[in-house]
């Protein structure tokens, strides 16, 4: 069994958050996360050439996650952007967007608005701040693949049950840390569904991680890539609203000096999406896009769909019959109890300032760090 002081379970921004300050405090820690790869709900598509299977252009990042975020008033996640040393621009939002009142209803065009302070997008996506992070940290305290199963608190420390699946075997392999403390860097829903706590933790916590919904797991975002952004020499911002669907709402996806790309959320309900594949639920966005913009929109040399609510380690049952509003932040830690100093829910809707938000899994990370006893952190 392996000894560390701070364990942080889960390796999207706020994982990676959290471990950037533990390290820069000298802090020993482990990182475990459930998916092979790290990010978390920050997933970047980056399209490769169909001959090479090389990514033909590093900085051609099209995001299948979360894509904005405003400096103005998420000042603590835009100083980390610039102390990482990326490169941001704004969301392309010049001129019309079209709207789609009903099927019987051609597309009307009317004027588009800009977003004040403006939408911000990272240059090649937002998996690059996922990767100056991580490329920023010491990897060998980071453990992909790693599925936390169990936290048991024997009122000196807790006791880690994960299960190893990497490899090919059927039979998981069970691997068990020690650590004073433990941030829960995953959805709190998630968190009291897929987690074992011994002893349990106090009800009223558990009953607000429980009804806490979890940002975008009902979602579904298809996203078409364009050797160019036609729309725009239309006059078109590529933003438009649809009551008729399959998307409700697209937008402007292309990236900085590159490839056009238009992305847009899926009002299909979770449960109605499973009853179709993902190639006819693609065309059925393309055939929107060609309603909407032309027949130029008809062939684009990539597309992708992301259905978060088919993500084990996103969404719960409950996330994919839930609202698409932003819950309001829960309680992190239990308030007395053997629970009371030894856990922390960082995670993004732990954040009262911004839940579910990019800026909130920054926010709670840093609040997490903060709580930890001097004598650690």
């Amino acid at each position: 069994m392996q000894t560390v002081s701070v364990a942080i379970i889960g390796g999207g921004l706020s994982g990676l958050y959290a471990a950037y300050l533990l390290e820069k405090k000298g802090v020993d820690y482990v990182l475990l996360e459930a998916r092979p790869t790290l990010g978390g709900r920050i997933v970047t598509a980056r399209p490769t050439d169909l001959n090479t299977a090389q990514i033909t252009d590093s900085m051609n990042g099209f995001d299948l996650g979360p894509s904005w975020f405003w400096p103005e008033y998420q000042q603590q996640l835009a100083r980390l952007i610039d102390e990482l040393q990326l490169e941001s621009f704004a969301q392309f939002e010049e001129g019309d967007m079209l709207v789609e009142r009903s099927p019987n209803e051609p597309a009307m065009r009317t004027h588009g608005y800009k977003s004040a302070p403006p939408s911000m997008r990272l240059k090649g996506g937002m998996a690059t701040l996922i990767d100056a992070l991580y490329h920023s940290l010491d990897v060998t305290r980071i453990l992909t693949n790693q599925k936390v199963r169990q936290l048991h608190n024997t009122g000196q420390y807790i006791e880690i049950t994960s299960e190893d699946e990497s490899g090919q075997v059927a039979i998981c392999q069970t691997q068990q840390w020690q650590a004073q403390h433990v941030l829960l860097a995953l959805p709190p829903r998630l968190a009291e569904e897929s987690i074992t706590f011994e002893p349990a933790l106090p009800t009223n916590l558990t009953t607000q991680w429980r009804g806490t919904a979890t940002w975008m797991a009902p979602h579904a975002k298809y996203l078409a890539v364009y050797d160019s952004p036609f729309w725009q020499k239309q006059g078109l911002s590529g933003s438009a609203r649809s009551g008729q669907g399959p998307m409700v709402e697209i937008h402007d996806a292309s990236v900085a000096d590159g490839s056009g790309a238009l992305f847009g959320f899926i009002g299909v309900p979770a449960a109605a999406r499973q009853s179709v594949s993902t190639e006819v639920l693609k065309a059925h966005c393309r055939t929107q896009l060609v309603r909407l913009f032309g027949e130029q929109a008809d062939a684009p040399k990539a597309e992708y769909l992301k259905d978060w609510a088919q993500e084990l380690f996103t969404a719960t049952v409950a996330d994919a019959n839930s609202d698409v509003q932003h819950a309001a932040a829960p309680m992190s830690k239990a308030l007395s109890g053997i629970w009371a100093n030894g856990l922390i829910g960082i995670g993004s809707e732990w954040s009262a300032q911004f839940p579910g938000y990019i800026a909130g899994a920054i926010d709670a990370a840093s609040i997490g760090v903060k709580n930890l006893p001097e004598s650690i952190a």
